[in-house]
């Protein structure tokens, strides 16, 4: 069984900065690709940020790169979004998941994640 279980969410002025985690149970995490998602108010879930199984590749949205950060801790399981420079624009609910094939590499296809947490809402005050 897995759980994935994200944290770090609230609510927070634009121009500020979170670090959400994604703190994962059972045997897979250390060798799947994970992602970060986001579904906001009244829209389709999108992708935000994908990680390989090691950690050394990543894919970023357009709308984030370069405000967002991806990382992971395979040694104590913990998948890490830290987000500076917040927009109203980043309002959502983000979700982490993971890739149902093992030893895979960092995607933006939702389909590819087998996996997903409950979500953590994040609100960006203008």
């Amino acid at each position: 069984q897995v759980q994935l279980v994200e944290s770090g969410g609230g609510l927070v002025q634009a121009g500020g900065s979170l670090r959400l985690s994604c703190a994962a149970s059972g045997d897979i995490f250390t060798n799947r690709a994970m992602g970060w998602f986001r579904q906001p108010p009244g829209k389709e879930r999108e992708f935000v940020a994908a990680i390989s199984w090691g950690g050394g590749n990543t894919v970023y949205a357009d709308s984030v790169k370069g405000r967002f950060t991806i990382s992971r801790d395979n040694a104590n399981k913990v998948l890490y979004l830290q987000m500076n420079s917040l927009k109203p624009e980043d309002t959502a609910v983000y979700y982490c998941a993971a890739n149902e094939r093992s030893r895979s590499g960092p995607t933006s296809y939702a389909r590819a994640y087998a996996y997903w947490g409950q979500g953590t809402q994040i609100t960006v005050s203008s």
